[in-house]
């Protein structure tokens, strides 16, 4: 094992506990009250300078050590779900109806781990923004900090973010250059047709026949503007329409969403489904109406910062431990906002298989979104040892900074 990971393993009964409070008390997005104060007073008591109340209830702790003019941002989410938990340990909910169902607890843990660690080392020539972010779970987080001013009062040459997943042996790194998670946007049609009796439906001008072909379509849509190198996922998701098995409706209102790995192709398949709505709707003589509710951009990593990223994983963890080119996800993050500012990198370690849970906690894996999630615990130390071995790379001085 890298003596880097041995001293962060020292440690590692520490960050359990405060991950585990943190699992404990979830918070939604722009609620994260609580859990923005444990990061802070951590953050203060490591003695870093503090700021509170970015973007409501974001934090960031910025740390210096020599006299290198160079920055670099690393990044956690603090928020958590809005679903019922239902594992059975100690740790579990106290809130019905709130979770950390997707490791932001695990996130937060690992980069307050990271900073500790270097605020006691200081082993780099710079200056370090450990970003803690809000509303991630689709309140856009970091959209809002940066509209706040994020980047102007604590700047970053290059901003990192991690996030724990499945689908990657424990403990292992995963990152590509390019699009590493998808651009997400709703769709919302509603079609308007006339209402008749079922029992005589030449009368009527039927929406829900309509709705029929608009879905048939839109399935369809994805293998005609998409290709294997530019991928794209419809689904929809929801049908509502009518009130009673003897009445044709009047409307109907479909729901769904579609997820491209470009702006370029969310764009034009727009257009192809909106030209496709309007002609199914001229053939049966109804009407629709098409909204798109734009929703994260993809994560672009860029590939200089990329490239860093998996050395730095391989120098630390070993060859066969990071994956360079891992496939993308079409899950969207709001860390996507951070690198269309900055260079930078998003990061996946893997989570395992669920083998860390005890018989009564529920089976594997622990993919997130689930009821029975719960981070992995053994990931802190590899979490927080890769963010401080990643500052040390970067901020590198020619010798061991402490001022």
């Amino acid at each position: 094992m890298h003596p880097l990971l041995n001293t962060l393993h020292e440690d590692a009964a520490s960050l359990t506990q405060l991950r585990r409070d943190i699992h404990a008390h979830p918070e939604l997005g722009y609620e994260e009250v609580r859990t923005a104060g444990i990061v802070a007073r951590t953050l203060r008591d490591a003695g870093l300078d503090v700021v509170t109340s970015v973007a409501g209830t974001g934090v960031v702790g910025t740390l210096r050590a020599g006299s290198g003019t160079q920055s670099i941002g690393l990044t956690a989410d603090m928020d958590a779900l809005p679903m019922r938990e239902r594992n059975v340990f100690a740790h579990r909910s106290r809130h019905d109806g709130k979770m950390h169902g997707c490791g932001h607890d695990g996130h937060t843990a690992m980069l307050l781990g990271a900073a500790r660690h270097l605020a006691r080392t200081r082993r780099f020539d710079g200056t370090v923004h450990f970003i803690f972010r809000p509303a991630e779970e689709g309140g856009a987080g970091a959209l809002r900090m940066l509209d706040e001013g994020l980047l102007e009062r604590f700047p970053c040459d290059a901003i990192f973010g991690m996030h724990n997943v499945a689908t990657l042996p424990e403990g292992a790194i995963g990152t590509r250059v390019g699009a590493i998670t998808a651009c997400t946007t709703v769709i919302d049609i509603e079609v308007t047709g006339k209402g008749a009796h079922a029992a005589r439906p030449h009368l009527a001008i039927d929406p829900v026949t309509v709705a029929a072909q608009i879905v048939l379509a839109a399935t369809a849509l994805p293998t005609q503007v998409g290709s294997p190198d530019e991928p794209i996922v419809l689904s929809i998701t929801q049908i509502a329409g009518g009130d009673s098995p003897t009445v044709i409706p009047e409307s109907v209102r479909m729901r769904g969403t579609l997820r491209t790995f470009s702006l370029d192709a969310t764009h034009a398949a727009k257009l192809r489904l909106a030209s496709r709505v309007d002609g199914i709707c001229a053939a049966y003589g109804a009407r629709a109406t098409v909204r798109f509710d734009d929703g994260y951009p993809p994560t672009v990593c860029s590939p200089a910062e990329t490239a860093l990223a998996v050395e730095v994983g391989r120098a630390l963890l070993g060859q066969d431990a990071v994956f360079a080119d891992i496939a993308p996800t079409m899950a969207g993050d709001d860390f996507a906002y951070l690198l269309q500012r900055r260079p930078g990198a998003f990061l996946f370690i893997g989570n395992g298989n669920g083998e860390h849970r005890g018989e009564a906690d529920g089976m594997g894996p622990c993919i997130v979104h689930n009821p029975w999630f719960d981070f992995n615990d053994a990931l802190l130390p590899v979490g927080a040892g890769y963010w401080v071995a990643l500052v040390e790379r970067y901020l590198a001085s020619p010798a061991t900074v402490r001022a």
